[in-house]
Order: structure tokens, then sequence, then C-alpha cells
């Protein structure tokens, strides 16, 4: 059992005030009784995020900054017929006068007959530059095209709430692909999809982002996936740091109470906590009793584990 806890801890000061007061007496249990694995240390500038990584290598995927293949991986679980693939996520640009920023709100209201519609309406205009469009889920489709095979993008969860210019790809080949990106935007502003939603006072759909690119090297090999819980994401994203604690507290009497259960000799068990630059593994290893005393007053507190991400 591997338990994967992104956005554990972020940077921003009101996580840190929030980190102060936060009582997780299962996590501070599993700290006790878990071995520490040598930190993934990274920085918030990277492409691809802390999770993501820990993620891979749970899977036994090695790419890359920014091009750790999560769309070549779920094409291959469709059966797709494609080499090198991307995210498209449908996604609002609040425009300001000095920037343009991601919104921080998943689109709200969003159904997949609006997606589909949008979808079929974008399509011709990627088809152009050799690129194939398959529907995955109303926020989320999948693109196939050459041009995706080495061009290293930002994570979706980077670029939420945050300035796009900062993230957008840099490479040669991605000129074509920021061309059709504002040829879209054209169409996306005035299509009837967006009238409608305009209407009834919900969010309209501008743009879209390119993410998970990359082309799988191999057949991956049987590892057993973790258990990626993501009931932090939307309020660390949206800095809500009341409501990410309790989602903490609820996440602790939960998830981390069924694995500090599972905690038994013979097991295999493993936890790792996720923040916005680094992440740190702990495992479960055979212990003596005087081993386990010593972790149990050399842990350190959670408060300190945490802010390390």
């Amino acid at each position: 059992m591997h338990l994967l806890i992104p956005f554990a801890a972020c940077s921003s000061e009101g996580c840190t005030t929030a980190l102060s007061t936060l009582q997780l007496p299962h996590l501070e249990k599993l700290l006790a009784r878990l071995t520490p694995e040598p930190l993934d240390v990274g920085d918030e500038f990277s492409l691809s995020t802390p999770h993501e990584r820990a993620h891979a290598r749970a899977l036994g995927l090695s790419a890359p900054d920014g091009l750790l293949p999560w769309a070549a991986l779920e094409a291959s679980k469709k059966h797709l017929a494609g080499h090198a693939w991307a995210f498209i996520s449908p996604c609002h640009w609040q425009v300001g006068a000095n920037h343009i920023a991601m919104s921080g709100q998943t689109l709200p209201d969003f159904s997949e007959a609006e997606s589909r519609a949008l979808m079929a309406a974008m399509q011709p205009y990627f088809e152009e530059d050799g690129l194939a469009l398959n529907f995955d889920a109303p926020n989320r489709w999948l693109a196939s095209g050459d041009v995706f095979k080495d061009l290293p993008t930002a994570s979706l969860d980077r670029v939420v709430g945050r300035h796009v210019e900062n993230w957008m790809p840099r490479s040669p080949q991605a000129a074509a692909l920021r061309r059709l990106q504002n040829e879209m935007q054209m169409l996306l502003y005035t299509h009837p999809i967006n009238d409608a939603r305009s209407a009834r006072g919900v969010l309209p759909v501008n743009s879209f982002w390119m993410s998970g690119t990359g082309a799988l090297a191999h057949k991956l090999s049987a590892h057993p996936a973790p258990q990626v819980v993501d009931t932090l994401r939307n309020a660390a994203l949206n800095e809500d740091w009341a409501t990410w604690a309790q989602a903490w507290q609820v996440l602790d009497a939960s998830e981390c109470a069924a694995l500090l259960a599972h905690l038994k000799p013979g097991a295999t068990a493993q936890l790792t906590l996720c923040g916005e630059r680094s992440a740190q593994s702990f495992s479960f290893k055979p212990q003596s009793p005087l081993k386990r005393l010593m972790n149990i007053f050399g842990t350190k507190s959670i408060s300190n584990v945490l802010k390390q991400l």
C-alpha cells in the first residue's frame, strides 16, 4: 500500500500559519513508525510537480522535467493509436491590464455536451497542424502529434491561479502551437457555447492548456500504482488555508488512519508527502523495539517535515 499526498504543504505564508496549529495524530504516528527515504529536492519552478515526479517513480516511469508522458500513458490505457501525446485542457484565462492569469476555478457547469461541441469546432484547426483530438473528459482532451514528443510543458497544477506567460512552452517547436492557441482564442471568443455560458453567468472557455506531453519510451512493467489522494488540491491552489486544514484533518482520519492500521509485520507500506518544491517518501521496514522507541523520540514534528516540502 502506497499513499501519495499532493499539496501536503506549500511555501505560502498562509500555509505556514495553518501548519502551526494543524493536529494530525495519525500522520504523527505514521512518521514515528516509518523510515524516511532520501528527500526528492526540487524548486517551485520545475515544470513537473513533486507529486508527478513521485507518481512517475512509483510507476517506473522516467523522463526529463516537463516530459513525463501522462497523456501517452492515458492514451495507451484507451488503446488509442499514436506515439506522442498531450493533454489539452479547456480553461478560462483572466485578462488583466498587464498580464493573463489562469483562473483558479475549475470550469463551472461545463457539461460533456459543451466540451464535445467545442472540441468539434476546434478539431479542424488542430488537424491542419497534423494533430488529432480525442475526447477524454469534459475538462481534458487527448491530442496526438509528433510535435509533442520532445516538447516540455508545465503541469496544469503549476499554472492555476498564476500568470500563464511564465509557464508557456519556449522550445522552437512550440511556436506553431502558440499560433494555434491564438487562433483558438479568437474562435472561442464568438462561439455560441460561450455566448450561452455568459448568458447564464458562468465563466466562458477562452483558451486551452497543454500538459503531460511526451511519448512512452517502452511498455511499463507492472508496478503497483500508488493511491493518490488529491483532496488538498483545490484549497491549496486557491490558497484557502482554512479549507485546506479541514481537508487535511479528514485525510488524516481516513486514508492516514487506514495506512497506519496496515502497518503489520510483513506488510508493504509507503507514504509520500509532496509539496510545491520537494517530495519525501517514508517506508515501512522491520525495526527492533529499541529502534522503534528511538524513532518515536527522534521524529521531527509534523510541521517541520511538511515545511521542508
